[in-house]
């Protein structure tokens, strides 16, 4: 049987000039180096600006330069309901009903504002389980938390350990912990995609198991929105947290997303109340009693801020025309073409972290240099002066994540020519 897939140029431009997506490059700005696009794998960090960005950013400030205040209530997009212009789009990427989402604050105010409602700990039940080497939006916040609610983080934060190759986790660890732990866990806080390996967890399997346990479930998607076919209303979590910068190339801090399922839409959950939170046939009676709007929109605090959500609702557009399952599946052959590439023109100078099974991971790999640290650091710099742009994250590794949307086939081709380069001693 023939390989899969060819290790040249030739053949890389091929699979570009047959994809059905290709033209959605041509959406986005790809940053220039040397006077040619760059190669940019950097989509899991920050994702490219969409052209149609700044014309609607530019329609925004017309409408508030010839309206001012009416511009809340006229031109094509008025300014009272605008977060709702973006919750159809954003429900279908990450598999939610529209009411079970909404687009506010970023990833740590929306995380903290969450656990209000569903971190209820009890002297019995107040430990908090995350993973190990959490991204620090994370530890912090859960383990500030814990403190507020007057316990001691040395014993009420679990951190599940992992136990596979390369600082993966398999089902079993979580199996081991919840049975060893589940009766004093009053929430499994876990990613969707762990930052540093790039490993994908199984949300729906990870909650049944919790709930099993009587615990309440949370997921930060950081990592997987825009990149995943997520099916949140489905896995029956609790809640979930996201930020926009990433995949959903919604620009740097841009508006976060949060998704509370709807078993809880109506349910008197405390929260920090606020009056973009009441409900909306009321809101403007100005009324002393706060009465939340149905649905996720109820966390919300504070009006919209249009111009940090008109980049997310060009770029969820986008989404909805391309569809995240093609999307999906070309990610799939992306991310599959480089990684057999680096095992099989690279496996002198590299190994990859993440799991070999595409169903346990999204676009990103993540790469060690064989060696040790500071030869995984001198490559990263070359990578980065020849126009390869990833990101490193310590101590060890190096992150490159061909984004569907706007990355080639020949972009994977460029970057093992690179480090083949770097690898071969100069004559």
């Amino acid at each position: 049987m023939s390989a899969p897939y060819e290790a040249t140029l030739a053949w890389a431009q091929a699979q570009d000039a047959a994809d059905p997506l290709r033209h959605f490059r041509d959406e986005f700005h790809i940053p220039p180096h040397e006077g040619r696009d760059s190669h940019y794998f950097c989509g899991n960090s920050l994702g490219l600006q969409p052209r149609a960005v700044r014309p609607a950013l530019n329609s925004e400030l017309d409408y508030w330069g010839e309206l001012g205040v009416e511009g809340h209530f006229k031109g094509r997009l008025p300014w009272m309901d605008y977060h709702e212009f973006v919750r159809d789009d954003l429900a279908t990427v990450v598999g939610a009903q529209p009411a079970e989402v909404v687009a506010m604050n970023t990833l740590g105010v929306n995380l903290h504002l969450m656990m209000v409602s569903f971190y209820r700990p009890t002297p019995e039940r107040h430990a908090i389980l995350i993973e190990a080497g959490a991204f620090p939006t994370d530890r912090y916040a859960v383990e500030s938390q814990v403190r507020f609610h007057g316990f001691d983080p040395a014993t009420a934060l679990i951190e599940l350990q992992s136990d596979e190759p390369n600082g993966t986790t398999s089902m079993a660890a979580i199996e081991r912990v919840l049975a060893e732990h589940g009766s004093r866990i009053a929430l499994v806080m876990l990613p969707g995609i762990q930052y540093r390996t790039g490993q994908a967890f199984d949300l729906a399997a990870i909650t049944r198991l919790a709930n099993r346990h009587g615990c309440i479930v949370g997921f930060d998607l950081a990592h997987a929105v825009g990149n995943l076919p997520l099916q949140l209303h489905d896995s029956g979590a609790d809640f979930a947290i996201w930020c926009s910068y990433k995949y959903l190339n919604s620009g740097p801090g841009a508006v976060g997303g949060a998704f509370v399922h709807e078993r809880h839409a109506r349910t008197a959950l405390p929260r920090f109340a606020g009056w973009w939170g009441h409900d909306k046939t009321t809101r403007f009676q100005m009324g002393p009693q706060f009465v939340p709007t149905y649905g996720a929109d109820g966390w919300q605090l504070s009006n919209p801020p249009i111009l940090a959500l008109a980049p997310l609702r060009v770029s969820l557009e986008i989404f909805r025309r391309a569809g995240m399952p093609r999307l999906r599946e070309k990610s799939l052959r992306l991310t599959g073409y480089l990684e057999w590439l680096v095992h099989t023109q690279l496996s002198h100078v590299l190994e990859v972290v993440t799991p070999a099974d595409p169903e346990r991971r999204g676009a990103q790999l993540s790469i060690r240099v064989l060696g040790g640290r500071e030869r995984g650091r001198a490559l990263f710099e070359y990578l980065m002066e020849h126009g390869i742009i990833g990101d490193w994250r310590e101590p060890d590794v190096i992150r490159i994540s061909p984004a569907p949307l706007y990355n080639r086939f020949a972009d994977c081709w460029a970057f093992v020519e690179a480090v083949k380069a770097w690898a071969t001693p100069a004559a």
